[in-house]
This record gives structure tokens, sequence and C-alpha cells, in this order.
């Protein structure tokens, strides 16, 4: 469904520290670090190619206006998690790394009896979530 998303940044240095270990945590490493002007600095995590195809990343970037990056109310960003351990390893490196809890991990009854999430803020604002449905302990 999709085929990037883009989260904006006030500090890409402190993004780049804050998601580099989340992400590695789900899996995932530093697809791109951008650094060209037309760009604003681009960084990645998830896959990535474009020619060759592949795509899909999400990408942290200042605002293309020139003006702050805001976190926008209602918005926020699950990502899979392969396992319980890896939502619980998502949820420390967040708090480790600048983040905001938003909920500890644990399973949300009311999405479902084995839907395991953490919920999260990033140095931005930006709300996050790493979910496992896997009904291991």
């Amino acid at each position: 469904m999709f085929t990037y998303v883009t989260l904006g940044s006030n500090d890409l240095s402190r993004s780049i520290r804050f998601y580099d270990p989340v992400m590695a945590a789900l899996g995932h490493r530093r697809c791109t670090e951008g650094g060209v002007t037309e760009w604003f600095e681009w960084v990645g995590w998830g896959t990535y190619e474009d020619g060759g195809n592949e795509q899909l990343a999400l990408w942290v970037c200042k605002p293309f206006d020139k003006q702050a990056a805001t976190a926008g109310n209602g918005t926020m960003i699950a990502f899979e998690a392969p396992s319980r351990l890896a939502v619980d390893a998502f949820h420390q490196a967040a708090l480790a790394h600048g983040g905001l809890s938003e909920g500890v991990p644990a399973v949300r009854l009311h999405y479902g009896p084995t839907f395991y999430v953490a919920y999260v803020r990033d140095p931005d604002g930006n709300k996050l979530a790493a979910v496992c449905r896997a009904a291991d302990a």
C-alpha cells in the first residue's frame, strides 16, 4: 500500500542517534544518508534501491518548506515487530536515545488477544509503535 513514509525532523543528527538503535531493534538498518541540498538531507531506514525496485523506507528529513517540523495530532506510524522481545527492545532503545514512552510494551486486549504493542515518541514528537501479533510469551 505505501511506497514510503516521511517524518520531519528539526535535528537530523539527533534523529539518526534515535532511529539507528530503534530501527535496529526491529531488524532495519539505515539505507541512505543524504546531504544533497535538493533532498534536504534525507536519511532512511528499511530497504531501498529504486532503479532495481524494492523501495519502502522510513525517511526522516528537514521539511521542504523550511518551517519547523511538528508532530501531527492523531498521527502514528506502527512498525511490525518479529517478536515480543523485539517490541521490548524497540521501547528500551527509544527511551535510551531521547524518546518518550506513550505506552509500555503489553498486550492490548481491545485490539485482539495477541496484539502486543509499545508506543513511543521520537525526539521531534512523532508517535511510533512496534506491534507483534504472534502469540509468543
